[in-house]
């Protein structure tokens, strides 16, 4: 049987922890490296939710995107949020690992399997590490062109259906065939997808006036909105495939299905008159 530090060894050869940000907390959270598993739970986001599913299928081992734990605590008393579902953890055998920043910068990494679902390829990174490898988000190409309109609908077919659905910003007709993308919050790079010419760019958590300001710029690139959850989701099976490729057959790994995206309710207004 397959112990929890072996199963963080294949984790960090696939996102090596150098390649997280200075300010991000990867790793181990809690558990024992020795103790044996049998069963992997694999999710975005660490909540009662996830929680309660790797209870439910009996695993000792929750590997997720986001950190549980990414600002400092000094305590983690089960009177907060985070310290009742540590606790829960610690009582259920369950070891909690997380792989952000460097999943977000690994070769392949979030943004690989984000480009992949879209059916992009030639991948090449938006935000190139020194390496030229490896780096924040990717820039593919579509197999043909296609008008803008179709292209929010490929994203929306792509991704996992979430109440807030998927936003585009741009020219129906406007033929798409170069793409950026960037897993998580990405309008940070919006300059930088601007002078890479690319069609269009897919990200989360678009906030009003970046996005805005990036429209106004004559030839900008159309943009397409997910939910966070939902624009990471896709690396749960890359990285389900990292330990299927080197744990025995007898471990079962499991991808979380349930939706993790905080919005619940989405009410479509029709056109402002």
């Amino acid at each position: 049987m397959s112990a929890v530090g072996f199963v963080i060894a294949l984790l960090n050869t696939a996102y090596p922890p150098e390649l997280a940000e200075s300010w991000d907390a990867v790793g181990l959270v809690c558990g024992d490296p020795a103790e044996p598993v049998s069963r992997v739970l694999i999710c975005v986001d660490v909540v009662e939710e996830t929680v309660d599913e790797a209870i439910e299928l009996g695993a000792q081992m929750i590997i997720a995107h986001h950190p549980l734990l990414l600002r400092g605590v000094h305590g983690v008393g089960t009177d907060t949020v985070k310290g009742k579902l540590v606790h829960r953890m610690i009582r259920a055998g369950i070891a909690l690992f997380c792989a952000h920043t460097n999943a977000d910068s690994a070769s392949p990494g979030v943004s690989d399997a984000l480009a992949l679902a879209l059916g992009l390829a030639n991948l090449r990174p938006l935000d190139a590490k020194p390496d030229g490898v490896t780096g924040i988000g990717r820039i593919g190409e579509l197999p043909d062109a296609e008008p803008f309109a179709e292209f929010v609908n490929r994203v929306a077919r792509a991704l996992p259906a979430t109440a807030p659905g998927v936003l585009g910003a741009g020219d129906p007709a406007r033929p798409i065939r170069t793409v950026a993308v960037s897993g998580g919050a990405g309008d940070s790079y919006l300059q930088l997808v601007r002078a890479e010419n690319v069609d269009a760019y897919v990200t989360a958590d678009l906030r009003h006036h970046p996005a805005g300001d990036h429209r106004a710029v004559a030839g900008a690139p159309a943009l397409v909105g997910v939910t966070h959850w939902a624009s990471e989701w896709p690396w749960c099976g890359q990285a389900s495939g990292v330990l299927r490729a080197g744990l025995p057959g007898n471990v079962d790994i499991h991808v979380s299905t349930r939706c993790t995206d905080p919005w619940t309710i989405s009410v479509h207004q029709g056109s402002v008159k």
